[in-house]
């Protein structure tokens, strides 16, 4: 269940770091898909780079070596979600790339979903621990709060 946890926490830390740049992207009008793939891949990469190495540091300083084996893939399983939460705007963006969409409305698009989803795990989150409708649903607009309290100042900063 810890395993889980952590999951659920390093997805949320994600997605409210690849909201931020899309919303930024859409924000700069970013000139091509290619650029805002580039810039959501490397943001999903760069911090699931940063979580590995911070979390083989740790590891070191408690057990006196690096994670191996066993404790590499416990490891290696926690953090995957840092690479998931850029693949609903890379999908967005590929739309762009074939002009189904535009590409500021599909990075516009990307962090609406990406919102959405955040309420979403907060509600479930809420309704699998036992709460009751109410309790889920602040729980739900918890996170959502929270990714719009992020869209807001990228909006106030302008990039």
């Amino acid at each position: 269940m810890r395993v889980i946890t952590e999951r659920l926490k390093e997805r949320v830390y994600a997605q409210l770091s690849v909201v931020a740049v899309t919303i930024g992207l859409a924000l700069g009008e970013s000139g091509s898909a290619r650029a805002a793939a580039s810039a959501v891949a490397a943001t999903a990469l760069g911090l699931w780079l940063a979580t590995v190495a911070a979390d083989q540091q740790a590891h070191a300083a408690v057990h006196g070596r690096v994670a191996r084996g066993h404790d590499l893939r416990i490891l290696l399983f926690r953090t995957s979600p840092l690479l998931t939460a850029a693949i609903g705007p890379l999908l967005m963006i590929g739309l762009a790339a074939l002009e189904v969409l535009p590409l500021v409305t599909a990075l516009y698009l990307a962090a609406g979903v990406d919102l959405a989803l955040m309420f979403v795990w907060g509600f479930g989150l809420g309704r699998r621990m036992g709460a009751g409708l109410l309790a889920a649903l602040f729980s739900g607009l918890a996170n959502l709060v929270i990714g719009l309290m992020v869209v807001g100042v990228k909006l106030l900063a302008g990039h």
